[in-house]
């Protein structure tokens, strides 16, 4: 049989399914550089995300060869008669579906393109990027210049396009800012299938709404990412607490050193429950006899429980590639995909205490199934003409619930009682 026919059944096949939704020629006539799909198992996997909370029916899956490939199918969902969705899918780590597209077709940003995106400029210190490379890759691109991102997320397998449609928050947003701060310029495929560049001086509205605008304003298909120096090494240093004040405390004064000289402050802080404070140094390797005395120096204004120091040394591509060695382990074990029931919460230094109290200490009590990270802010690092929205504080806490749901007959554990857990935490809230 031809490529055509066969491609013809395949939709009279999902017709059946799911029902008419748009007029099948109208994507088989589109003329797609790239490869639209109708494959069962492709269109399974762009039906459902990280998250597992819902599973949607999309229609087609489109993997492009390029932006152009991305305008025409646009220009035509906004063109046609019928109307069908669209949705940029990175990785699929969104949690409530956001990347899937129900009777429509999905785009499948990352790993579609056959040729490295990345194009590094070593004079003025940036990355050109396609919206659905991975981070990890990025890394991988710079590092090679021995340069790297500013801003990171703790997991690296996220799109481009994906985490700066979010904001992009990891331990150095407290001293670079979000990635979305981080971003010198964007192309950006309108919902009316126009293809757009944007910045602080070019279509300067476009960029500060895609920017932290959950993907409701356009689809990124180029980043221009601000680059630094990339440290060869890192100290990477936890300590526990007994008291949340203290704890809090002295998250905020490690975040106002933000203004410091490299050697009076620390380049990574994050907290977690129960009270593990997480902090790393980078250095270059000609600096290590150095680095141990300033971490000590920093260490001794702090009031963590004495003798509970860890503290280990590793490179720095390493570090920030942390979480994927518990990802493994976690598929080793069949644990990786399960639900997922995040939610992650701003909330303002003035009520943090009282988080603590009503939520910590009051609704999760000692019961938690995943990791609950807290990251103080500082908010003069943040654009205010992005779409992402903050507490109107000069310091304010990302309280980040990263739970898996379990189906080992531990109540605690289930799906049910973890999203009813969110539901009892933002009633509070």
């Amino acid at each position: 049989m031809s490529t055509k026919l066969l491609l013809t059944l395949a939709i009279f096949r999902v017709i059946l399914t799911v029902g008419l939704s748009l007029d099948p020629t109208e994507l088989l006539h589109l003329g797609f550089d790239g490869q639209l799909s109708f494959e069962p198992s492709d269109v399974e996997t762009a039906s459902k995300d990280f998250g597992g909370l819902q599973r949607t029916d999309s229609l087609a899956v489109l993997h492009p060869s390029s932006a152009e490939d991305i305008v025409r199918l646009v220009k035509a969902a906004y063109e046609s008669t019928h109307g069908f969705s669209v949705s940029a899918r990175g990785h699929g780590h969104s949690i409530n579906g956001q990347a899937t597209a129900t009777n429509g077709v999905v785009i499948q940003m990352s790993g579609s393109r056959k040729t490295a995106s990345a194009i590094v400029s070593e004079k003025l210190m940036y990355v050109d990027v396609w919206g659905g490379e991975l981070w990890v890759d990025v890394l991988r691109s710079t590092i090679e210049y021995g340069l790297a991102p500013k801003s990171w997320t703790d997991y690296l397998y996220l799109s481009v396009g994906g985490t700066i449609s979010n904001a992009g928050i990891s331990g150095q947003a407290f001293n670079h800012g979000p990635q979305i701060s981080n971003v010198y310029e964007l192309d950006v495929i309108t919902g009316k299938g126009e293809l757009l560049t944007c910045s602080e001086e070019e279509n300067s509205d476009l960029y500060h709404a895609v920017l932290g605008g959950l993907g409701q304003f356009g689809i990124i298909t180029r980043a221009r990412i601000a680059l630094e120096r990339a440290p060869q090494r890192v100290r990477w240093i936890r300590v526990l607490y007994s008291n949340f004040s203290v704890f809090t405390e002295d998250q905020e004064y490690l975040i106002s050193l933000h203004g410091q000289q490299d050697t009076l402050k620390f380049d990574y802080v994050e907290g977690g429950v129960l009270y593990c404070l997480e902090i790393a140094k980078n250095y270059q390797e000609s600096n290590v006899h150095s680095i141990y005395q300033e971490v000590e120096d920093l260490l001794k204004k702090l009031n963590f429980i004495p003798g509970s120091v860890f503290a280990t040394d590793l490179p720095y591509v390493d570090f920030l590639d942390r979480v994927h060695k518990a990802e493994l382990k976690l598929r080793s074990k069949g644990l990786w995909d399960v639900p997922h029931p995040w939610l992650n919460l701003f909330v303002p230094k003035s009520r943090i205490a009282d988080f603590d109290q009503g939520v910590f200490k009051g609704i999760l009590g000692k019961k938690t199934s995943g990791p609950i990270l807290i990251y103080p802010m500082n908010k003069n690092k943040w654009d205010n003409k992005s779409s992402t929205v903050t507490p109107e504080e000069d310091i304010f806490y990302l309280v980040a619930f990263l739970r898996s749901a379990l189906d080992n007959g531990t109540e605690t554990q289930t799906l049910e009682y973890l999203r009813n857990q969110n539901r009892q935490i933002l009633r509070f809230l």
